[in-house]
């Protein structure tokens, strides 16, 4: 036990979206740390990790999971709102209005809907840690360049930025609420973590990160359990960028 890890051991953990491209990498960091953790996510799968099959948009859905953590578990010491979309944009093709409310819908509705109901049982319970999960777009606008070897070439979709920088205003948001009850709200908003991306956008990313490289999945472990533990007890309503400099 370090100090990274203070109050974790034994407790309950929520993750949504457990098995998107971050889901994964939160989950094993709080089961390392000693918790008992419950995924959220819209596919059914058997894994290390228990998944629940819901989504974040249906609050019915949120509910159930939240009764059958509290009948077999306790309420939740930390939710990680992990859950979001970010739709690959066809070269020429303008951004599509549904595909903007999908996006809002997952990463803003999403996140509202889980830290109500998770958040209620923290309340009661007077303690818990939420971290949202945010983005280096929810403080920048994508850097057209960036995809501009694409033939065709395009530019990132708005919506997934615009999304992430509601996250981070909810994280206030709640943070204000909730901190008389003992519930402490952050967000984690990392930059591009390395996953196959092409050459030439690696090349072209990378040049703009002060510590020259992308991020690894490690690098996001000791943030998420630094905001998650008791290790930031007097730490809520921040936004904790892990960017390697790129908004410096």
């Amino acid at each position: 036990m370090t100090a990274l890890t203070d109050g974790l051991a034994g407790r309950v953990a929520v993750v949504t979206g457990a098995l998107g491209n971050l889901g994964p990498i939160w989950s094993a960091a709080l089961a390392d740390a000693g918790m008992t953790v419950i995924g959220i996510d819209v596919r059914p799968v058997d894994g290390p990790t228990r998944v629940e099959q819901a989504d974040v948009r249906d609050r019915d859905s949120l509910e159930r999971v939240r009764d059958v953590v509290l009948r077999e578990y306790e309420a939740p010491s930390v939710l990680v709102n992990n859950a979001g979309i970010d739709f690959v944009p066809k070269p020429g093709v303008r951004e599509d209005d549904d595909v903007f409310r999908q996006t809002v819908d997952v990463n803003v509705v999403g996140v509202f809907n889980a830290t109500e109901i998770f958040g209620a049982s923290m309340c009661a319970e007077r303690r818990g840690s939420i971290v949202n999960i945010g983005s280096l777009y929810a403080a920048l606008a994508p850097d057209p360049s960036f995809y501009d070897h694409f033939d065709p070439p395009f530019v990132k979709p708005s919506a997934y930025g615009a999304s992430k920088a509601a996250v981070v205003n909810l994280t206030s948001y709640f943070a204000r609420l909730w901190g008389p009850y003992g519930v402490r709200v952050n967000a984690l908003s990392p930059a591009g973590v390395s996953a196959g991306q092409d050459e030439d956008f690696r090349r072209k990313y990378t040049a703009r990160i002060p510590l020259g490289r992308m991020a690894e999945g490690r690098d996001l472990v000791g943030p998420l359990l630094f905001l998650a533990s008791d290790a930031s007890s007097y730490v809520t309503g921040h936004e904790l960028r892990v960017n390697g400099g790129f908004t410096a």
